[in-house]
Parts: structure tokens; sequence; C-alpha cells
């Protein structure tokens, strides 16, 4: 039953995040009358919001990690059990797909679609790797009291200064698939930005280990 709640958390709240990126993606689109920059804000602050109120309600029953990426790094440290960690990637992706779904019913769209915006090329692949480098240094560094709100902060910030927005989440590559929307991702191009977020938060973890290291060394001093 543990398990089982966790897994609850993990998906919906999941699936709760896909809905606000797309959903608030989809809003944005149609009240901004063309204008992308306010499209891009108005999916930036829902975007802010949602992650940081999400974090704070499921973070005491999952760890609200709503990421394979994070997954995968906690269970390397042994916060999270290895045998769990698939589950875990399951019910994250089951609830992303979900969560696009939902997206589109609120919004009177065809719940099945898969989306035909391609994000390619060298610039977006760096720009995944150093989002999910961020977010995973966030998350290994931060104080556990300020973890939801420099976590939402970040992605924020990473919205504007990557180019490719910030998916910073396997995840979430996974459900914007399904959505044919302003923050659509074609299926085509997944692949290139799951692995530069895996290769980013891969280098978070070394980075960080060194950090602590130094750190470690500089008390003994």
């Amino acid at each position: 039953m543990r398990l089982t709640r966790k897994l609850l958390a993990e998906g919906l709240g999941t699936a709760l995040l896909l809905a606000v990126v797309i959903g608030s993606g989809v809003m944005a689109e149609r009240l901004s009358g063309g204008n992308v920059a306010l499209a891009l804000l108005a999916n930036t602050l829902a975007t802010v919001g949602g992650l940081y109120v999400l974090i704070e309600v499921f973070g005491p029953v999952s760890g609200a990690h709503f990421n394979p990426a994070v997954s995968a790094v906690m269970a390397w440290r042994g916060e999270l059990p290895r045998a769990v960690l698939l589950p875990y990637v399951a019910a994250q992706l089951f609830g992303a797909m979900l969560g696009a779904w939902l997206a589109h019913a609120m919004f009177d769209m065809s719940l099945l679609q898969f989306s035909t915006k391609l994000r390619a090329g060298t610039g977006q692949w760096i720009a995944e790797a150093v989002a999910t480098f961020g977010l995973l240094l966030v998350i290994l560094r931060a104080p556990q009291t300020r973890v939801a709100a420099m976590v939402a902060a970040y992605i924020g910030a990473a919205y504007w200064f990557t180019a490719s927005t910030s998916f910073a989440n396997p995840a979430a590559v996974f459900g914007r698939m399904f959505s044919d929307s302003f923050a659509g991702i074609a299926p085509a191009s997944a692949p290139g930005f799951v692995l530069a977020e895996l290769a980013g938060a891969a280098l978070a973890v070394a980075v960080n280990r060194l950090l602590s290291t130094e750190a470690a060394t500089a008390r003994a001093a």
C-alpha cells in the first residue's frame, strides 16, 4: 500500500504538471493574439506556480520527482530503492500522457493527437543538457525546505535562457509528444531531447560530488 501511494502520487503529480504546461500553453496561444513572447511568458508563470504547488503537495508522499531523470539519480544515490525505479518511471510516463489528454479535454481539443512541432539541432540538445544539469544540481544542493521554490524558480528562468524552453524531463518530453499544441514536441525530436537530458543529469551528479568533496576538504582544513 505504501508503494501504491507513492506511485499514485508520481502518476497524478506528473499528469497535473503536464496538464498545467500544455493547458497554459493552449490558453496562452489563444489569448496572446499571435505574440509568441507573451504566450511564452504566460506559459512560464503558470508552470512555475503549478510546479511549486505540486512539489509541496506530493513531496511528502513520493518525493515529487515527476521526472525519470530525477528518479534515476535518486536511485543511483540510494535515496530511492532501485527496485522501485522502473515503477516510478512507468507511473510518470503514464501520468504525462494522461495529463496531455486532460489538457485537450479541458479545451475541447481532439484527445488523441501527435505533435508536429520539430525541435532539433545542436543548440536545442545543448539547451536541454544545460536545463537538466541545472535542475538536478538545484535538487541535489538546495536546502530541503527550499527545494520546491528553488526548483520552480530555476525552471521559470530556464524557460527563457535555454533555446529549448527547458523541458528538462523525459516524462515531459513523452507527454508533450501527444499534444500538437504550443508546448508540443514531434516524436522524431524526442530521442535527442531525452539523451541530452540524461547527459545533463549525469553531469550534475558528477559536479555535485566534486563540490561536496571540495566542501568537505575545506571544512577539514
